[in-house]
């Protein structure tokens, strides 16, 4: 039953492999850049808090501090689950109690809905669930409870007022203290609406609050509506009506973390909806936008190519074809774009394809972490040393290039190497968090289910931390099997309240040979997962109005 929950009906998060395979590096090696990476961490995390504390961010040329995000001390909390991931225990107990004590939401702030719930939401979820394994005292009711969990609702409470638009489409923007701006406009990228349903699923099944998984599935299905003929989707839309504003298609800047909440959802939630969504959308990227294993920008509607351009944050989508077995494109993409870090040192943030080389005023590279990402992944399911390599050229690289005298600092030209006066939070939340964990194979977020804890939850024993972890887009792992202790009476409840309100129709009654009613079991709407067939799902043409949408299945007039 154990490795049922952790492996879904498509996919294991982390396959089990033969570590093996990687010759050139020896135990001796890995060691060696674990610790070269801790190394790199404390050199920026201590930079922080020495110069930039309780500013947001690290300006490391300047040795002080700046508010990027919305003034929430964003490094600590972006950082907070990278302390225990590295071992230490202590300090992360520290930031724990000083967060509790010293972050105010209520504050007349303008936040970026994204960001907030990638980075603040989405770091202290997952400081929650890891709270037990970092040896924090637990309230009674946990996972279902406690104080970081308390500190996530909060904030994405203040983020709920962006979800109330007309489609349930969000806002990009949203003041903590008064709610939307009346002048806000309503036009936000497609990542922007699509990057919710981890967080905000979280937030429900361990509170108990539907409201925030049902927003964020409303935004995920109203988006879903609005893709092309050829199934793809632009760039940003209006939310309001529904109108794509960008109609560039792709899988980079502004639509990249939509796809990947798809398939990362569909692991977490064991939701074959969202996974039908993404095979839909995944022929659509290879049919149009696809040529030798690089991925260009096409216009939505026809497919033309309007951008021959690689993005760093398209280095992303390797790691997703590994969580969907897709391991041969995947390693032939990576080795694309391990081409172009060896080229520069660096991924560049814009690279011209046809030209070989960077495009005007997008060189930089701010520390991202897409590439090494992907490498973590697939060392995870296929132990090519060729991405011990990578991280060992990103590790070189980074030192020789971005390390000062406080901190790192971002590369404002990877042509020459010239700096810039920023140090992201996601430095320390993603780059050397996935770094440390691709030369840490016996880490535990790396747990095939032989090791767990087992605690009393509300509605009997669970057994958490047995592996399985889901990284959101900010690299903060989410335990599924606290969704799972906290949730299971709570989504009877909720399915009972949705047939009740008309949202959802009551499930026909099963009958035996003998004629008797079967008795449900697990759920009273789903039948058993194993008899489910995945549901049929293609995107509507438009206009919308000419089609018929039940239960996430879309039906064309045609058939009905």
């Amino acid at each position: 039953m154990l490795m049922k929950y952790l492996c879904t009906a498509f996919f294991c998060v982390f396959p089990i492999v033969n570590h093996a395979a990687g010759k050139e590096f020896t135990e001796h090696d890995m060691a060696h850049y674990r610790e070269r990476i801790k190394s790199m961490f404390y050199h920026a995390y201590n930079s922080y808090l020495e110069n930039a504390y309780p500013y947001d961010e690290l300006r490391p040329l300047t040795c002080d501090g700046q508010d990027t995000w919305g003034s929430f001390s964003l490094t600590l909390i972006d950082a907070l689950d990278t302390l225990l991931i590295l071992g230490n225990k202590t300090e992360f107990q520290r930031v724990a109690s000083v967060l509790q004590e010293n972050i105010n939401f209520d504050s007349d702030v303008n936040a970026s809905v994204f960001e907030t719930n990638i980075r603040v939401v989405g770091g202290l979820l997952s400081a929650h669930v890891l709270s037990k394994k970092a040896g924090m005292e637990l309230e009674a009711g946990w996972p279902c409870s406690g104080p970081l969990l308390r500190m996530a609702e909060e904030a994405a409470r203040k983020l709920l007022p962006a979800f109330q638009t007309p489609t349930g489409m969000p806002y990009g923007t949203v003041n903590l203290l008064r709610g939307v701006n009346p002048t806000e406009t309503p036009v936000t990228c497609t990542a922007g609406v699509g990057t919710f349903i981890l967080e905000f699923s979280t937030l429900s099944r361990l509170t108990g609050d539907p409201v925030f998984e049902k927003v964020a599935r409303k935004a995920l299905r109203e988006l879903w509506k609005t893709c092309s003929d050829i199934g793809l989707v632009g760039n940003h839309i209006d939310v309001f009506s529904s109108k794509w504003v960008a109609q560039d298609a792709g899988i980079g800047a502004g639509v990249d973390s939509y796809f990947e909440y798809l398939v990362k959802g569909a692991i977490l939630l064991q939701d074959e909806e969202l996974h039908s969504m993404f095979l839909e959308y995944d022929k659509a990227i290879r049919n149009y936008t696809k040529y030798d294993d690089w991925y260009f920008w096409v216009q939505m509607h026809k497919g033309t190519v309007s951008m021959p351009v690689f993005q760093s944050l398209e280095a992303f989508w390797p790691g997703l074809q590994s969580l969907i077995g897709d391991l041969d494109s995947a390693m032939k993409t990576f080795l694309n774009y391990y081409t172009v870090w060896k080229q520069f040192g660096g991924l560049p943030e814009f690279y011209s394809i046809p030209q070989g080389y960077t495009v005007d005023k997008r060189e930089g590279y701010p520390l991202r972490p897409e590439l090494i990402e992907s490498a973590m992944y697939l060392y995870r399911a296929t132990a090519d040393p060729t991405l011990l390599q990578l991280g060992r050229d990103v590790v070189e690289s980074i030192e020789k290039i971005s390390r000062v005298d406080c901190g790192f600092a971002t590369v404002k030209d990877v042509r020459d190497h010239k700096l810039d006066n920023r140090m992201e939070s996601f430095f320390l939340a993603e780059t050397l968090k996935y770094l440390y964990l691709l030369f840490d194979p016996d880490n535990f977020l790396h747990n095939d289910g032989s090791h767990f804890d087992t605690v009393s939850g509300p509605h009997g024993d669970c057994v958490l931390g047995a592996g399985g972890y889901v990284f959101n887009t900010e690299a903060h792992p989410l335990d599924p099997a606290a969704l799972h202790c906290c949730s299971q009476a709570r989504t009877e409840r909720w399915e009972i309240e949705e047939i009740l309100s008309g949202e959802r129709e009551p499930p026909k009654s099963q009958t035996s040979s003998t004629g008797e009613p079967h008795e449900q079991t697990e759920r009273i709407i789903l039948q058993d997962r194993k008899k489910r067939k995945t549901p049929v799902l293609s995107c509507p043409s438009q206009p919308f109005s000419s089609k018929l949408s039940i239960l996430g299945q879309v039906f064309s007039t045609e058939n009905t």
